[in-house]
């Protein structure tokens, strides 16, 4: 029979034993290249790649104070009064914001909610960051996010974008910014694209709001670099603990200023219901951004153990969830 591989002069007998290798043997070698690549590259999660002939650089150190300072908190005075309060208590906007450098303000700007909705930083409190970062001297103060709601949407409903143009700053988002790459480091992140402010700003002020996320249980300010990051965001999720320590790890901001004007003690990141708001007016201020999260974190009844991220970003260096040994109330 032809078919049983015993006689071996037909011409399916010859091919299988010459031609097979001559024809199959040079694909099946590409073959296994391409799959011993894929086997090499199995375990790098979360990379956005770069050309083979350019490397992404690594973002600034945009602190302009080295030494420690207090977390300074400011109670009672209003969004405006009380940046300015707690702002003097870490040496004052000058002393972190010099002349003709260009400052990127990073509110939390994600979703299409009011103020009083508490989704989204306060708008009067980065409208009053915005000019003091002006009186400083600065040239030019940028107020940029990536949101998940429609952006435009998003800066106008919650007061953001005209309060920044009405105090002097350019408002980008991720329509408008343009891109960069940076290489972020840490096990999960590697190389992402940013919005392009990030990546040329002299100084970089995080600004987020205290509200409670359904999945990392707050956001704060470490997760608002969230907000900075182009492309797959969702997959960070995956790991968003640690995502979200190596982010405080990577990007190291002037200063971090912690909005609990209001706070979302529920139902969040989106938010939308008033039942859970609840007023704090309340500003804080810390070189220690995992300081500013473990204050932020208890104002929602959430101990630093309650957060691996903070552990997590201790460990890497980022700073201390004691944040009661850093406290100045002023």
């Amino acid at each position: 029979m032809d078919h049983d591989g015993k006689n071996g002069d037909t011409p399916y007998g010859r091919i299988g034993r010459r031609e097979l290798l001559r024809t199959w043997a040079p694909p099946a070698a590409a073959a296994l290249a391409l799959g011993g690549t894929g086997w090499i590259f199995r375990d790098r999660r979360g990379r956005h790649h770069t050309s083979a002939t350019t490397a992404a650089p690594r973002p600034r150190d945009w602190r302009r104070v080295a030494t420690a300072l207090p977390l300074a908190v400011s109670r009672g005075k209003g969004p405006a009064g009380n940046l300015r309060a707690a702002l003097e208590a870490v040496g004052g906007i000058r002393a972190h914001v010099g002349a003709g450098e260009t400052v990127l303000v990073k509110p939390n700007c994600a979703w299409d909610r009011t103020p009083e909705q508490a989704a989204n930083t306060d708008p009067e409190l980065v409208a009053e960051l915005v000019r003091l970062c002006l009186e400083a001297g600065a040239a030019k103060v940028i107020v940029a996010d990536n949101t998940c709601h429609d952006p435009r949407r998003s800066f106008t409903r919650s007061g953001i974008g005209p309060a920044a143009r009405a105090a002097g700053a350019e408002v980008l988002h991720q329509d408008t910014a343009g891109s960069a790459e940076l290489d972020l480091g840490g096990s999960v992140l590697g190389v992402w694209r940013v919005l392009h402010p990030l990546a040329e700003a002299d100084r970089v002020i995080n600004v987020p709001v205290v509200k409670h996320h359904s999945l990392a249980r707050a956001t704060l300010g470490m997760k608002n670099w969230f907000g900075v990051l182009l492309g797959p965001r969702p997959r960070l999720h995956q790991r968003i603990d640690q995502s979200v320590a190596e982010l405080g790890v990577a990007l190291k901001p002037t200063l971090t200023v912690m909005d609990a004007t209001r706070i979302l003690t529920g139902g969040g990141p989106t938010g939308g219901s008033l039942d859970l708001v609840r007023a704090e007016d309340a500003v804080a201020v810390s070189l220690d951004p995992v300081a500013a999260d473990a204050w932020g974190a208890h104002l929602l009844g959430l101990a630093p153990e309650d957060l691996p991220f903070l552990a997590i970003a201790r460990r890497l260096g980022a700073g201390t969830p004691d944040w009661r040994s850093l406290l100045v109330e002023v």
